[in-house]
């Protein structure tokens, strides 16, 4: 058995010594080095040439944002990067994930163990050894002009996603127009990022991105992102839709989960659902999809070639949830077309 090989990159001994216990304690990862600070890791990564790099965010010398710049730049390798649950380092997480970072682990804290914390990072640190290393280009991307014609049809979107998907929303999102379908979007992420994430699509949108709120309705031109960890984001209403946040158990491994979000879309608006899984771990998603498709809705898979991580959306095609599977860059468009949008040929 090839193990996967990490260097370990923090200025906190104590932190290398937890991040690199967590590793070893899966036979099938070898911490191969440890690194104080970006100075010492560039020397590292060129004499180890690990698989995989954990990389703390604030660092002494170069910054953590900087580095993983700099790596993805000139040697595209899986990073995952290693954040503060706080404000700073939640802004600091979407823009290392916006970079290139495979995913963002959050360090322990307020009464959370190391070992709760981490559990999930030696299965990310396998999956980004078998990732596609990218570089994301935001250079070219900007909002869809706002007076795009759409003639309302009653549709609604719902997406799903998980590693990768900061930059496949992003991808998607920033083609909507001001006047696009109701959307809603379950991510995994930690709970403190995602209202940093949503403010960040909002920026990048012509529509209006926010978290979902209890009793909020569905309107055209909205974007509703699930709030991390709490509750599972739901659709539901008979005169109105509106979204609802429901307490629960994990589904799916999750909370929120996709596979919920996208059976009370099946459940309130049956064939007016437009339902898309993309890149991400695991299996969520492709239940709630199978669904969405059995009701009449329209199901749309991203493609492994585009994927930072073919699973949900290949679990998805697998039990023949996937209507019509397509690369990261023509997601949107189809989504506009199935709801009756006009789009000029950026999309």
């Amino acid at each position: 058995m090839t193990k996967t090989t990490v260097l370990v990159v923090d200025d906190s001994l104590t932190m290398r010594s937890i991040v690199s216990a967590v590793l070893q304690s899966d036979p099938e990862i070898e911490v191969v080095g440890t690194a104080g600070d970006p100075l010492q890791a560039r020397e590292a990564i060129k004499a180890l040439n690990p698989d995989v790099v954990t990389l703390d965010i604030e660092m002494p010398n170069m910054n953590g944002l900087d580095f993983l710049e700099k790596i993805m730049r000139l040697r595209p390798m899986p990073v995952i990067m290693i954040s503060t649950l706080t404000q700073h380092g939640a802004e600091s997480s979407i823009r290392a994930l916006e970079l290139g970072a495979f995913d963002c682990v959050g360090k322990p804290a307020g009464g959370v163990s190391a070992a709760e914390a981490f559990a999930e990072l030696p299965a990310k640190v396998k999956a980004a050894k078998r990732s596609r290393p990218r570089q994301a280009n935001l250079a070219g991307r900007s909002p869809s002009p706002p007076g795009q014609t759409f003639e309302p049809n009653g549709r609604v979107v719902a997406i799903g996603s998980s590693t990768g998907g900061v930059e496949a929303l992003l991808t998607i999102v920033s083609r909507f127009p001001a006047n696009c379908p109701p959307t809603v979007i379950t991510q995994h992420m930690p709970a403190s990022f995602t209202a940093s994430f949503a403010q960040r699509l909002d920026r990048f949108s012509a529509a209006k991105v926010t978290e979902a709120k209890e009793g909020a309705p569905l309107l055209p031109g909205h974007v509703y992102l699930a709030p991390g960890g709490g509750a599972h984001l739901e659709i539901s209403g008979l005169t109105s839709l509106r979204c609802r946040l429901r307490d629960g158990d994990l589904v799916s491994g999750h909370r929120p989960s996709v596979d919920r979000l996208f059976e009370s879309v099946s459940a309130a608006v049956g064939a007016e659902g437009v339902g898309v899984i993309l890149t991400g771990m695991g299996r969520d998603g492709a239940r709630g999809l199978l669904a969405m498709r059995r009701g009449g809705a329209s199901t749309i898979g991203q493609d492994e070639a585009t994927s930072v991580v073919y699973g949900m959306p290949r679990v998805a095609q697998e039990v023949g949830a996937v209507e019509k599977q397509l690369p990261l860059s023509r997601i949107a468009g189809e989504v506009l077309r199935l709801c009756n949008h006009v789009m000029d040929e950026r999309v």
